[in-house]
């Protein structure tokens, strides 16, 4: 049985002389460029997708989740996180 092949994409941009010279001496700079990529977009924001913005729409969700949600800071990695205000009430 013959097995789908994965057609590639080759996907071009430019970049600036000093991110240039950074890729230089990287052995495999496609791999290393698509593991970047592809690190990146698993960490972006599941509202806004990495844009930053949130459209009128996703805004109005937003107010609606944060009635009862806020962000708030680690006590251990200091870094921001949701807190659901249900799971305190019910505490």
């Amino acid at each position: 049985m013959a097995t789908a092949k994965h057609k590639e994409e080759i996907i071009t941009f430019k970049v600036d002389r000093h991110l240039a010279d950074a890729l230089a001496g990287i052995r495999n700079r496609s791999a290393f460029i698509r593991e970047a990529i592809e690190m990146a977009l698993g960490g972006q924001c599941p509202m806004c997708r990495g844009t930053g913005v949130l459209t009128p729409a996703q805004q109005e969700h937003w107010r609606e989740f944060s009635a009862h949600h806020r962000v708030a800071e680690c006590d251990q990695c200091s870094e921001l996180h949701l807190i659901c205000d249900h799971e305190i009430d019910d505490e």
